[in-house]
């Protein structure tokens, strides 16, 4: 039994306000034809199939017609889907009884009994090859505060608590096992430590590191955990059996240098063949013009050696970030760079400025002294704010139009009281 592991597929997302559709479109072509050559047998998707909860009707269209293709490709082939925490449980789980009749199993919801015990067996699927049960999938969505066990007396309630959860769901499964069957576990989490890029504000721990999850939770006999939550692919704790599959197209400029891909992996009497990767290609890439941050002239230099569109489709031009050096804010500076790239096959994404280094030592100590909140008046705070960020004084004309705005502030809140 062949089974494909997929996940974070953010179908809608907006890169820097350009629609992706086109992008996703090729990806979703290029899966269907991996389905084919490869004779996969069960595809993964764990987590995050949306990058809303509430998804444009165009990106619900382009999934359900990826999956009627995928059907129609391999009629035999299962598919299971679970909910990240960028998708809608409910929505996701909406079409349920629909798609199951044609082997499509979407998981987002764990429910409970009246008593507010869990159902675990509604996430256990049993995964058939020739009439009979090669696997048993363990599916878990993305889990939510009340989805897990409440646990009493542990310093970590939720990590703890999920990993009492797939416990739990082990040893229902274990129930159903048979000799010569597989047991697999999807989940969409974040790993303890699992690699992300730190300007990734989609990957970005949220609860100070208590939402990592060990390695160890997994119970050992599972014989593949498909995760899904990290872009970047990678195995988890050393472990070859637990892995990120990774986002098949880069969510932001700080995935650049990942390698995007799906991971293969055959079931054989119980045990997997070591999990192969196959990188997705790369349909629209992503451009850093210069390399590293540079000052304007070196800029615009950099940006007139870019390729000229010469009747190319801007829709599928890279992605440009400008990086750009400066030692104070520039006004004109977008409009200079739309100038530079006028003519030329790219489409700006970002802007990414960056200043030097401190250099003032009467300013640098400043924001480390704090005065009393109430000593400090709103000018004072954006003087403070200006000459550590840029080692200079604020300049006149933009101190005149602090202080108008700041007197207009005043009078309104005057006239409000």
């Amino acid at each position: 039994m062949n089974i494909l592991h997929t996940a974070d597929w953010h179908l809608g997302q907006l890169f820097h306000e350009y629609d992706r559709v086109y992008e996703h479109q090729q990806f979703l072509d290029w899966l269907v034809q991996t389905l084919q050559r490869e004779e996969v047998d069960v595809l993964f998707v764990s987590g995050d199939v949306f990058d809303l909860s509430n998804p444009s009707a165009a990106s619900v269209r382009q999934f359900y017609t990826f999956l009627n293709r995928a059907s129609n490709a391999r009629p035999d082939i299962q598919i299971v889907v679970t909910a990240g925490n960028h998708d809608s449980a409910s929505r996701l789980e909406s079409p349920k009884p629909l798609l199951e009749s044609a082997n499509i199993h979407m998981v987002g919801v764990v429910e409970k009994d009246g008593e507010g015990n869990i159902d675990y067996d509604k996430l256990i699927i049993p995964l058939i090859k020739d009439g009979s049960v090669k696997a048993w999938c363990l599916a878990v969505p993305f889990l939510r505060m009340g989805d897990y066990p409440a646990l009493a007396d542990c310093d970590n309630p939720y990590a703890e608590g999920v990993a009492a959860f797939y416990r739990n769901l082990y040893q229902t499964a274990k129930s159903k096992y048979q000799p010569g069957q597989a047991l697999l576990a999807m989940g969409h989490l974040h790993a303890k430590g699992a690699e992300t890029s730190d300007m990734d504000k989609t990957e970005r721990l949220i609860m100070g590191g208590v939402e990592c999850i060990a390695a160890s939770a997994f119970p050992d006999d599972l014989a593949y955990v498909a995760l899904g939550h990290i872009h970047k692919a990678q195995r988890v704790g050393g472990r070859e059996h637990i892995r990120y599959a990774g986002s098949p197209l880069p969510m932001s400029f700080s995935e650049i240098n990942y390698k995007h891909q799906v991971i293969l992996f055959t079931v054989e009497e119980g045990q997997i063949t070591e999990p192969r990767a196959i990188e997705v290609p790369v349909t629209v890439p992503l451009l850093k013009v210069p390399a590293v941050h540079s000052r304007m002239g070196e800029v615009l230099l950099a940006l007139q050696r870019l390729p000229v569109a010469a009747g190319k489709d801007r829709a599928t031009a890279p992605y440009l970030q400008v990086s750009v050096l400066l030692d104070a804010p520039e006004p004109g500076l977008r409009h200079k760079i739309e100038q530079a790239i006028a003519d030329k096959y790219v489409r700006l994404a970002r802007i990414d400025t960056r200043y030097p280094a401190q250099k003032n030592p009467a300013t640098s100590g400043l924001m480390q002294s704090p005065d009393p909140l109430q000593t400090l008046r709103p000018v004072d705070v954006f003087k403070r704010v200006y000459e550590s960020r840029y080692a200079n004084e604020v300049p006149v004309e933009l101190m005149a139009l602090f202080n108008e705005v700041a007197q207009q502030v005043y009078e309104k809140e005057r006239g409000e009281a």
